[in-house]
């Protein structure tokens, strides 16, 4: 397979300074404030954007290193395959992030819920759309997470992902 190589279309700003002590997903970043800088030529995309009270974020995992297959994650104690995760060592350093628009101001847009380190590259932008996002009309499984998911909104990130 070849080579697929993206380009930033902005860059996400946060308080968070350090991967170290921030909170591990949205839930537990209630509140905090961000903003998204997109590059100017592509502010036209953010038309009718502000129609949508949450989008999702899709940046590069910029201060990850390397990768590995299994990884012990924040809210367990035993390891696990990488891709039975939301740890940010993958192979290919992707995240995504459903955060609270707050509003558009030309090229910055305003967020809430914000659980992602400053800085950050985004590389997309899409509408939470909660009829295609959310699966209410099935039960849906969790894995080993079933019983961890209540540790989230407290837990902060340490530093088993910085080598």
């Amino acid at each position: 397979m070849e080579l697929i190589q993206y380009k930033p279309i902005g860059v996400i700003k946060s308080p968070f300074k350090q991967l170290n002590g921030m909170p591990i997903q949205p839930i537990g970043a209630c509140g905090v404030h961000g903003e998204i800088h997109l590059k100017e030529e592509y502010k036209e995309g953010l038309d009718d954007l502000e129609e949508f009270s949450h989008i999702m974020l899709i940046y590069h995992l910029h201060l990850s290193n390397g990768y590995s297959l299994r990884v012990k994650p924040f809210l367990d104690d035993k390891k696990h395959g990488i891709f039975a995760t939301r740890a940010p060592k993958r192979p290919n350093p992707i995240g995504i992030s459903v955060v609270k628009l707050e509003n558009v101001e030309g090229n910055i847009v305003h967020i809430s819920n914000v659980d992602i380190v400053d800085g950050t590259p985004l590389l997309d932008i899409k509408p939470y759309i909660p009829h295609f996002d959310r699966k209410s009309d099935e039960k849906v499984c969790v894995g080993w997470f079933e019983d961890k998911h209540q540790k989230a909104s407290n837990k902060k990130s340490d530093r088993r992902f910085m080598d």
